[in-house]
């Protein structure tokens, strides 16, 4: 998937995590090849593509010859909170926006990786069913929780009633695989993206309990 790129390509962020829109994505950058694209981002008001690796490491590892692999669906990162406690690190809070899916990739010299993509459609805004309002229940009891901790992994607006949106906050939450949770965040069915949602809620105690 190595090509000559547009002048739209945007840098490419290779994680061990799945972000998924409106989700809260805090980031500690020290590599070289990211310090500057970040700057630049914050400087800009550009956001930069968070993408799920397949093979090789998040950090940059000498003399490795793993060479990072990873999918090609992700989803956009805004930088809402910028910091730099210290020379040659950056402390970020991103928020996810738009997922895409990457056409074509080309790594500069540096390492870093840049893509061309085309953004997919977000969900279509649906009401939770009434079949499964207790998995919106539960998530408001959970935040609930956060909120007593004074700590949420939960941004604001806060859509209870959306199921695209439960279902991504749950799909952040819940012990789900690697494979798994990047299937759910591709997914452009939001009900059903709940639905399975709801399937492995219900084995956890939390899930029996709000039912």
């Amino acid at each position: 998937m190595t090509t000559s790129l547009t002048k739209d390509a945007i840098p490419l962020f290779p994680l061990g995590v799945v972000l998924f829109p409106d989700g809260m994505l805090p980031l500690r950058i020290f590599e070289v090849r990211y310090l500057s694209m970040v700057r630049h981002c914050h400087r800009t008001g550009q956001p930069f593509g968070v993408v799920s690796l397949m093979e090789g490491d998040e950090v940059q590892r000498p003399g490795s010859t793993v060479r990072e692999r990873f999918h090609a669906v992700g989803t956009m990162a805004q930088i809402l909170e910028y910091d730099t406690p210290q020379p040659g690190l950056i402390e970020v809070i991103t928020r996810g926006t738009q997922r895409f899916r990457i056409t074509a990739t080309e790594q500069t010299p540096h390492g870093l990786w840049m893509g061309d993509v085309v953004p997919l459609p977000p969900d279509p805004p649906m009401d939770v069913p009434s079949d499964l309002t207790y998995v919106a229940a539960s998530l408001v009891r959970m935040t609930d929780v956060f909120n007593l901790a004074e700590v949420s992994p939960i941004l604001e607006p806060k859509r209870f009633d959306e199921a695209g949106w439960v279902a991504n906050r749950w799909c952040e939450l819940l012990p789900l695989g690697h494979e798994d949770r990047q299937r759910l965040m591709e997914m452009g069915n939001p009900l059903l993206r709940l639905e399975l949602v709801s399937d492995v809620l219900d084995l956890t105690e939390f899930g029996r309990q709000s039912m």
